[in-house]
C-alpha cells in the first residue's frame, strides 16, 4: 500500500463572478487524477481563499476567474499568501484572462495560467511536475 500524501488542491472562484462550470471540470479531472480536491464554490474573498489554503494545507491554489478582476484579485490573493509566510503552494489560474495581462500575473508568482480549450491532462501533469512541496 502506498501511504504518500495525495496532492491537496485548493479550487476557488474569487470575486463575485458567478460561473463555475469551467473550475467544476478542473476539479473533476483532478480528482480523476488521484488528486484530493477542495472546492470552495463561488465569491470567495482573496482572504478566505488564503485562511483556507492555510487551514486545509493545501499543495496547490487554483484560482478561475472570468469576471475581469483578476488584475486585483490574484495579486491581493499573492500578497496576503505573502503576509502569512505561505511560499511553497503552487498558485495557478484560469479562465478568461487576455494573453497581455499574463506576463504581470506571472511575476506577482502565478506560477501558470491556463485558458479556455486548455486540456486537462495538461493541467494535471504541470501541477505533478512544478509542486513546490
Amino acid at each position: 500500500m502506498d501511504n504518500k500524501r495525495k496532492i491537496r488542491v485548493l479550487a476557488t472562484k474569487p470575486g463575485l463572478d458567478g460561473h463555475d462550470r469551467g473550475i467544476k471540470v478542473i476539479a473533476n479531472a483532478l480528482m480523476d487524477a488521484g488528486m484530493e480536491v477542495i472546492y470552495t464554490g463561488l465569491r470567495q474573498s482573496p482572504e478566505q481563499i488564503v485562511e483556507t489554503s492555510i487551514q486545509e494545507d493545501v499543495d496547490v491554489i487554483a484560482l478561475s476567474i472570468l469576471s475581469g478582476a483578476h488584475d486585483f484579485l490574484f495579486p491581493r490573493i499573492m500578497e496576503l499568501l505573502r503576509e502569512k509566510g505561505v511560499d511553497d503552494v503552487l498558485v495557478i489560474g484560469g479562465g478568461i484572462i487576455p494573453d497581455e495581462d499574463i506576463p504581470s500575473l506571472k511575476e506577482i508568482g502565478i506560477a501558470e495560467v491556463f485558458g479556455p480549450g486548455t486540456y486537462t491532462d495538461d493541467i494535471v501533469t504541470y501541477i505533478k511536475n512544478n509542486l513546490k512541496r
